[in-house]
């Protein structure tokens, strides 16, 4: 009998060090299927459609911001901001898919061996390994919130958002470095 709490102790710290380690063990997995460019491994850390939801709504706002006052009272400005809203969500479904960004990382492959970026001399050989997870800083937000945050050649910050989903996390937003926090919001900046 003395031996049941010591039993429920190790069963609850196990669960513990599952729950805390899974965004973790997460960000390794989308790093590793970034790095070997394994879209369906992608698949399985990535909630596609929310994160082209998020990522639909944030350059949304920026291209508004962006146009300012002037142009969103604008009759001409207003259809033109409808049209670009058409736009970017296009370009958004078709990227944030594991298709896109499979042929995005077939893109930048094709880019760095024309560019002649890369690890040996030979043309065919393959091109350094994407890391964008490398070297992030890791912060729970909430207990089923967790983001990586990773810096631009600039120093500005990117920032993944992996959510829970049970036991399981997934990413469901990339916040890119589109606001200028020099500008009040709404207001062009000159």
């Amino acid at each position: 009998m003395k031996k049941l709490p010591w039993l429920l102790l190790a069963l609850l710290l196990v669960l513990a060090g599952l729950f805390f380690s899974g965004p973790y063990l997460t960000v390794r997995g989308l790093a590793q299927a970034i790095e070997t460019r394994d879209t369906a491994k992608l698949d399985r850390y990535v909630d596609f459609p929310l994160l082209r939801a998020n990522l639909r709504a944030q350059l949304n706002d920026y291209v508004v911001r962006q146009a300012g006052p002037e142009v969103q009272s604008n009759l001409l400005g207003a259809l033109l901001l409808s049209a670009s809203e058409t736009l970017t969500g296009t370009a958004v479904d078709a990227m944030a898919t594991p298709t896109g960004i499979g042929a995005l990382l077939e893109g930048h492959t094709l880019w760095k061996r024309a560019s002649n970026d890369l690890e040996s001399n030979d043309a065919y050989a393959a091109p350094r390994k994407l890391r964008p997870l490398k070297d992030a800083e890791h912060h729970f937000e909430s207990l089923s919130r967790f983001t990586a945050t990773t810096h631009t050649d600039s120093g500005a910050p990117i920032v993944f958002v992996l959510q829970r989903f049970g036991l399981r996390w997934k990413l469901v937003d990339i916040r890119l470095p589109l606001a200028d926090d020099t500008a009040p919001t709404g207001l062009p900046i000159r």
